[in-house]
C-alpha cells in the first residue's frame, strides 16, 4: 500500500476472523512477530502486520531520518494504521503494541476510539525523568559494528544488509515515537475508552516494572499482567506466556461482529 506521502508500506495479512494489528517496536519489523502471530491465527484471529515507513521491507527514502526525528513521526505512524484499517474495510480493530508500538497504539486508541476494540501495551515507557537522548545513550552505548554478532544478524534479517547499520545507529540516538526530550504519555491515556491490557516484563533492561503500574493506574479500563523473570523483549523471552496473555485478553473482549 502507499502512505500519505506516496511511499510503499509492506503489509501482511494472516488468517480470518477478528482483526488484530501487531505493531513492532522501535528497532523491529514484521519479522519480530514470526513466533507470535501463528498462535493467534490458529485460535481464529486475523493478524495484520506491517512495516512502518523506512522499516523492514517498507520503502526507505532520503527523507526518512528527518521524518524520524520530527514531530510528525508519531502522527504519521498512527496515520499508517488508520489507512490500513480503511484499506481492509475494517470497522473496529484490536491492537498489540510492543515498546514503541505501544506508544502508537495509545495514540491511535485516543484519536480513533470508535475504531479501537481493545489495546495491549507491552514493554512500553509511560514517562521518563530524563531526556530520551540520555536514556538511549545509557541503554545503547555501542554503535552497530560493536554489537554482538547475534544481534547484528537479527537486525539485518529484520531490515536488510543495506539498511541495517544506518537504521540502528539512528535508532540508538533518537527516540522515534518517544521523541528526544523527556517523555510522558499519561495525558493521552485518559482518552482511551477501550479495554486495555498492560503486559510487562519484570526484568526489562530499559524500563522499570513500575512503569506498568503507572499505565494501569491511569487507564480507567485496564488490566495488568507481569511476566516474571522476563527481559524487555517479552515476545522473544517468554513466547508461550506472551501468547497466552494475548489470547486470554482478546477472547475476553472479543466481538464476533468484528469479523468481516
Amino acid at each position: 500500500i502507499k502512505d500519505s506521502n506516496g511511499l510503499s508500506l509492506y503489509l501482511e495479512k494472516h488468517g480470518e476472523g477478528e482483526p488484530i494489528f501487531l505493531l513492532h517496536h522501535g528497532f523491529g519489523s514484521t519479522k519480530m512477530w514470526e513466533n507470535i502471530y501463528p498462535s493467534l491465527v490458529n485460535n481464529g484471529f486475523q493478524v495484520i502486520l506491517f512495516d512502518r515507513r523506512g522499516y523492514g521491507k517498507s520503502e526507505f527514502d532520503s527523507g526518512f531520518f528527518d521524518y524520524y526525528k520530527s514531530d510528525n513521526y508519531r502522527s504519521g505512524s498512527v496515520g499508517e494504521v488508520e489507512k490500513i484499517r480503511q484499506l481492509l474495510g475494517l470497522d473496529k480493530i484490536n491492537i498489540v503494541g510492543q515498546c514503541e508500538g505501544g506508544v502508537i497504539g495509545v495514540d491511535y486508541a485516543g484519536k480513533y476510539p470508535e475504531h479501537t476494540n481493545s489495546l495491549v501495551i507491552s514493554s512500553t515507557l509511560c514517562h521518563s525523568q530524563v531526556s530520551m537522548e540520555k536514556m538511549n545513550a545509557k541503554a545503547f552505548p555501542k554503535v552497530f559494528n560493536d554489537k554482538y554478532p547475534e544481534f547484528k544478524e537479527k537486525f539485518i534479517k529484520w531490515h536488510s544488509l543495506e539498511k541495517a547499520e544506518s537504521l540502528y545507529n539512528q535508532f540508538r540516538v533518537y527516540g522515534g515515537a518517544y521523541g528526544r526530550g523527556c517523555f510522558d504519555i499519561r495525558n493521552n491515556l485518559t482518552k482511551i475508552n477501550c479495554p486495555v491490557l498492560v503486559l510487562f516484563p519484570d526484568r526489562s533492561s530499559l524500563f522499570k516494572v513500575e512503569q506498568a503500574v503507572d499505565f494501569y493506574r491511569t487507564i480507567k479500563n485496564s488490566e495488568l499482567a507481569i511476566l516474571p523473570d522476563c527481559g524487555h523483549n517479552a515476545y522473544e523471552h517468554q513466547q508461550e506466556a506472551y501468547s497466552k496473555h494475548l489470547l486470554d485478553f482478546l477472547n475476553k473482549h472479543s466481538i464476533p461482529e468484528l469479523v468481516s
